[in-house]
């Protein structure tokens, strides 16, 4: 096996352990006993699945296999696909709905959101590990659905009953189901593993398509309004979501109790490299959603055209959709740490590029080469955290914290930009700041791959030295 099916193979357990060390099944495990996969269990040590599963025992295909990707797709477009069209709402709260309200708070809505689904990994993956696959795919469906609903009731100008339905509800319904939706397929592809994940992952780039054309189609229709829109898209996404827990089953195994996760952190705390990777996820992330959130109302607030402004989050999404495909086939060549960095690059300078905005054509190039570069460095973490572990078993860990981490960012970084913004709408202020967050995230990726590099040398110095004495 190469090097890089090794990697990659190496993602997909820490994903399924994602907050947690990925439990590996031993020999001695054999006596555990597999359970038939045709119906949910009910019982929690019944719903734990082998992150790694030996060869010969991965399926590679079959029924309830493709199903459970197909699961896994619309759980992605319904949970993180809806995160990412936040830019809609934060156009139509400004305008309309919550006018009294600054541009900063609206954002807490999208960037708590935001933060719940991503940080949430810690909690949820250490669960799934425990064999709660089907209590947090059913639960997390229902509060999905559930606070989209109770959306549906927030009054105008009603920030509180806006940010607990949207922003808390929403975010931790997302967040119950994402990592479960991920971590599952590692029972059921192993050769195949790649294809599964990438048509998994392209579930939420379509979601932030379909989500956009649908919220400013409903939301600014006068004969419809806030309410009845909201109910329309909670019910797509309550009927897509019931489909998902009728496709998704687990092929279920005894598992050993997951070590903890504090003892693991302190082994790879003093890992320069890997340090220096989560401080560039964390800053990077203070700036990287600026332009999700804001593009749609920086648009409209340059007098552009109102149905292309609608649509320029869709043109950035879109493009994202194809950042996330391209880097498979290309990055064991470039290096995923050198393609994770030049994405940075690219993106601090296009976040920069945002205060010259002004125009259809300024819009549309920086919507799909952001687009492209911001889909790019998604695709591109989980397998540069493992690029960056020496041992495996730790990989979980690592991936939950450094997750977590970047959340704050999340959680911080657009309040911080609409503050900037004011209500008068002073544009190179939040994007000067997001530029600058950018280009020190991007610096501190530089200096993982120094680190990186350097201890690569020491590695291979390691043997010579010994074979010389």
């Amino acid at each position: 096996m190469s090097h890089s099916q090794l990697e990659f193979d190496a993602v997909e357990k820490g994903v399924a352990g994602m907050g947690s060390e990925a439990p590996s099944v031993h020999k001695s495990d054999a006596s555990a006993t597999v359970h038939d996969a045709s119906r949910p269990q009910t019982a929690r040590g019944a719903d734990a699945a082998p992150p790694q599963a030996q060869g010969a025992d991965v399926p590679e295909g079959g029924w309830a296999a493709w199903s459970t990707v197909a699961g896994a797709f619309l759980v992605q477009m319904c949970g993180f696909g809806y995160t990412g069209s936040f830019g809609v709402y934060q156009d139509f709260y400004k305008r309309v709905y919550l006018s009294n309200q600054t541009s900063s708070a609206i954002s807490w809505i999208g960037s708590i959101n935001a933060f719940l689904v991503i940080s949430s990994g810690l909690l949820a993956g250490r669960l799934y590990d425990r064999g709660y696959f089907y209590h947090l795919l059913y639960g997390g469906s229902l509060l999905l659905a559930f606070s989209l609903f109770m959306l549906s009731l927030a009054k105008p100008d009603q920030y509180y009953q806006v940010i607990l339905s949207q922003g808390i509800g929403v975010g931790l319904g997302a967040g119950m189901v994402y990592i479960p939706s991920v971590a599952v397929l590692s029972q059921y592809f192993l050769k195949r593993r790649a294809l599964a994940m990438t048509i998994v992952a392209s579930g939420s780039s379509l979601g932030a398509i379909i989500h956009p054309i649908m919220l400013n189609n409903t939301l600014n229709d006068p004969k419809l309004g806030f309410a009845s829109a909201t109910r329309a898209n909670a019910g797509m996404i309550a009927g897509l979501l019931l489909i998902a827990c009728l496709l998704m089953r687990t092929r279920t195994m005894q598992l050993r109790e997951p070590p903890d996760l504090w003892v693991s952190a302190k082994r790879f705390s003093k890992d320069g490299a890997y340090i220096f990777a989560a401080l560039g996820m964390t800053i990077f992330a203070m700036g990287f959603y600026f332009p999700l959130f804001y593009m749609q109302l920086d648009a409209l607030a340059h007098g552009l055209d109102k149905t292309f402004s609608f649509y320029s989050l869709v043109i950035l999404n879109a493009c994202s959709f194809l950042g996330r495909l391209s880097p498979g086939f290309f990055a064991n060549k470039l290096g995923v740490e050198n393609i994770t960095t030049l994405s940075t690059f690219v993106c601090a300078v296009l976040i920069l590029g945002m205060i010259g905005l002004g125009s259809v054509a300024s819009v549309v190039v920086i919507g799909v080469i952001y687009g492209f570069f911001a889909g790019t460095y998604i695709a591109m973490l989980a397998p540069l955290l493992a690029h960056l572990t020496d041992d495996m078993s730790e990989l979980g860990a690592r991936m939950g914290i450094a997750f977590a981490f970047a959340g704050i960012g999340t959680l911080v970084g657009t309040p911080i930009e609409g503050a900037l913004l004011t209500g008068d709408y002073i544009w190179w202020r939040p994007a000067l700041f997001s530029g600058i967050m950018a280009f020190a995230g991007f610096s501190s990726f530089l200096a993982s791959i120094i680190l990186l590099r350097r201890r690569k040398r020491r590695q291979q110095a390691s043997p010579a030295s010994a074979e010389k004495a």
